[in-house]
């Protein structure tokens, strides 16, 4: 027995990337204002303290939003998970496949931000 189905492979694949992108917006933006010759280092490097110091929360929060929305509407339009008899016979499922995104996408946004995006300003020069 497999622990995910192809689709929800599939499904995973392309909403833990976006998901991980969206919580770690506090830090990329600066970069990508950087990286676009919009922005100089020195204002890069406020606005990255600005919004990961006092809005870092925000962007996690809508991510983690994001996800659970998004896992909402594939197990109602994909599995067809409409009724409450439905979420009690399928909770181990959906229970399963809940706590397996969310860690997933904490994992990435750790990456993601921790190393890729950290990597990145530390060769420019912004941190």
């Amino acid at each position: 027995m497999t622990l995910l189905t192809s689709s929800e492979k599939s499904f995973l694949k392309r909403i833990i990337p976006f998901t991980a992108f969206l919580g770690g917006l506090c830090c990329f933006t600066p970069l990508l204002l950087v990286l676009l010759g919009l922005s100089s280092v020195s204002f890069a490097a406020s606005l990255s303290n600005m919004l990961y110091g006092g809005y870092k929360w925000i962007f996690r929060g809508i991510a983690l939003v994001f996800l659970l929305t998004a896992l909402g509407w594939y197990l109602y339009k994909k599995e067809s998970i409409c009724t409450l008899d439905q979420i009690k016979r399928e909770k181990r499922k959906i229970i399963n496949l809940i706590l397996l995104s969310v860690t997933v996408a904490v994992l990435a946004y750790i990456i993601w931000l921790y190393v890729i995006v950290e990597i990145i300003g530390a060769i420019i020069g912004i941190w």
